[in-house]
């Protein structure tokens, strides 16, 4: 059994996936959009001039393959109650990270030593997406 987000970007999905291929290397993205299904949409599924956003994504963020929409294209991305959590496997590559995903966002922890991990920290990317980044450290595995 796997385990995979499913983000729903509200009309910025195309954005979102662009922004992760640079700030944390998304990779195997691919793209079905509103306009290339095979079935009509259900009525009031799919607003007026949502053709080219986007049905449905799956990009990997490392092992893990997260999966995305656009929705109902509304604009205004929502996330509440729950984190996507990037284990680095150094410090440099937490800074890096952190760095990149902070960009546009809103640092809410800022990266620093703690007593689980050399470096930790919370943000929320440009999209309001909560991301925690920590370097993995054996020692404090339960």
């Amino acid at each position: 059994m796997q385990l995979q987000p499913y983000l729903f970007f509200d009309g910025r999905c195309e954005e979102a996936i662009e922004f992760y291929r640079k700030a944390v290397g998304a990779t195997d993205v691919k793209i079905l959009r509103f306009k290339d299904s095979p079935e009509p949409p259900q009525p009031g599924m799919t607003p007026p001039g949502a053709d080219d956003k986007v049905m449905h994504a799956r990009f990997h963020i490392g092992d893990t393959m997260v999966m995305a929409s656009d929705g109902r294209c509304g604009g205004q991305p929502k996330f509440d109650g729950f984190s996507l959590t990037l284990t680095a496997a150094d410090d440099a590559e937490a800074r890096k990270l952190f760095d990149a995903l902070a960009e546009g966002g809103q640092e809410i922890m800022p990266l620093k030593k703690t007593f689980f991990s050399s470096l930790f920290g919370m943000l929320a990317d440009r999209f309001g997406v909560t991301w925690m980044v920590i370097v993995d450290d054996p020692a404090q595995r339960t």
